[in-house]
């Protein structure tokens, strides 16, 4: 059984925090095991906890416009969130829930092993940028333990404030030089790097 199917059936079965309580469907991730990007988001929304799929509503389709103007489709990538079940009324993840979760995001992350990892909005940003601004470190990276992680606006941003969209679509054409550069980047001290 490959590693994702049996973590997922493992995350099926979480009861560590009230959101199993609330859930209609467990949304583990999907993607390719081997993918070379993964994306990570804040939690399910509507249409995520009704299908069971990560990216699915308006912000995912604007997500996959974003891959596709970059040469990748979804299938090639690997996307997920913090959370793996819909907070109520889409409200923010509350620090316990996160905490609750980040065993299920380690062990994505250990079995995928990205060479670079795109947290989506302050949320997941606060994983691995801690104490930055998104609004000013977005389209920047850092090295951690040979990964780089290269922090964005959620897709979502756009959709509720369309000035920046054209900040999104920028920052999302820096991801192929970044992926090229990823062993020579991954060799250097970790560092905050402005392109």
């Amino acid at each position: 059984m490959p590693a994702l199917t049996e973590l997922y059936d493992e995350i099926e079965l979480c009861q560590d925090c009230e959101l199993a309580r609330y859930r209609n469907r467990v949304v583990p991730g999907e993607g390719a095991e081997n993918a070379q990007i993964m994306f990570i988001g804040e939690a399910p929304g509507f249409y995520e906890d009704q299908q069971g799929r990560p990216f699915v509503g308006a912000a995912g389709h604007f997500l996959d416009e974003l891959l596709t103007s970059i040469g990748l489709q979804r299938s090639e990538v690997y996307i997920c969130n913090m959370l793996k079940c819909r907070p109520p009324e889409n409200r923010d993840p509350l620090p316990h829930e996160i905490n609750a979760c980040q065993k299920w995001l380690d062990r994505q992350i250990e079995v995928i092993s990205p060479r670079v990892i795109v947290p989506l909005g302050r949320h997941a940003m606060a994983r691995f940028f801690a104490r930055e601004s998104i609004g000013k470190i977005h389209g920047t990276w850092q090295k951690l333990g040979g990964v780089i992680y290269f922090a964005m606006y959620h897709p979502a941003a756009a959709l509720h404030q369309q000035s920046l969209r054209r900040t999104i679509e920028a920052d999302f054409q820096k991801l192929p030089q970044l992926l090229a550069q990823a062993d020579e980047v991954a060799e250097k001290p970790s560092q905050l790097t402005m392109f």
